[in-house]
């Protein structure tokens, strides 16, 4: 039997670090418009999924629209603040797109605009591994360019501690030290029971798809923004 998938992309207007962040450019095209481009690519390949696009801003609507993906409220203003969390922001699109469709989705795709370089190829790994392995959860990881047995934390003296407390210092080149990941922060894939009953994104059930970091830049400053622009330069082919 197919497992539907709802892809939710938040995108909302406002921005800390970059004005309308989610309607900078890069190649010429939007972030928000590079990440439902990758959604829509996996979309198609798995049967009954949607996509839907949760923002605050017109702009960002039509740009939905355009791209031929439902865009179908402005999302309330209680979920557009600084401070509010991505669950009840991914919860409210899948509760309005069910009541809507009358229809139950399987499987919940968080993306976030913020990571414009992911790959459709990454989003559909994440997918099959899910099904695969029978686990609930899986996401995009990549390998940390600090590893943390080289990171220290100060002491309100200044003196320098190891951050993970192995009794000395480890001078162990890179290649030494065993694989260290951190979350791409481009693909949040979970079964329905995990965002809805659950309330939480990710489970601790949880398999990892290793991508490229060129892949995994989150932009938050504007130097976030050049480096994408960069990297999407040199890799678009």
């Amino acid at each position: 039997m197919a497992n539907s998938v709802l892809f939710v992309i938040i995108a909302r207007m406002g921005s800390k670090g970059i004005k309308n962040k989610n309607l900078c450019e890069i190649g010429g095209i939007t972030l928000v418009e590079h990440t439902i481009r990758a959604a829509k690519t996996a979309a198609s390949q798995i049967h009954g999924s949607r996509i839907v696009v949760s923002t605050d801003g017109q702009e960002i609507i039509d740009i939905a629209l355009k791209n031929k993906v439902d865009a179908p409220f402005v999302r309330p203003s209680y979920l557009c603040g600084d401070d509010v969390e991505s669950l009840p922001v991914v919860q409210h699109a899948v509760n309005f797109m069910e009541l809507a469709s009358n229809t139950q989705y399987e499987i919940i795709c968080y993306m976030q605009p913020t990571s414009p370089l992911v790959r459709w190829q990454d989003i559909m790994k994440c997918y099959k591994k899910l099904l695969e392995k029978k686990s609930l959860s899986a996401v995009t990881v990549t390998t940390v360019s600090t590893h943390p047995f080289k990171m220290k934390r100060m002491l309100s003296d200044g003196k320098l501690i190891n951050y993970i407390d192995q009794g000395f210092d480890d001078m162990r080149p890179r290649q030494k030290l065993p694989p260290v990941f951190r979350r791409a922060g481009s693909v949040y894939m979970s079964r329905r029971k995990v965002v809805m009953e659950d309330n939480t994104l990710i489970s601790d059930d949880c398999m990892g798809v290793v991508v490229p970091p060129h892949t995994a830049i989150d932009i938050d400053k504007k130097e976030d923004l050049e480096l994408a622009r960069i990297c999407y330069d040199n890799y678009k082919n």
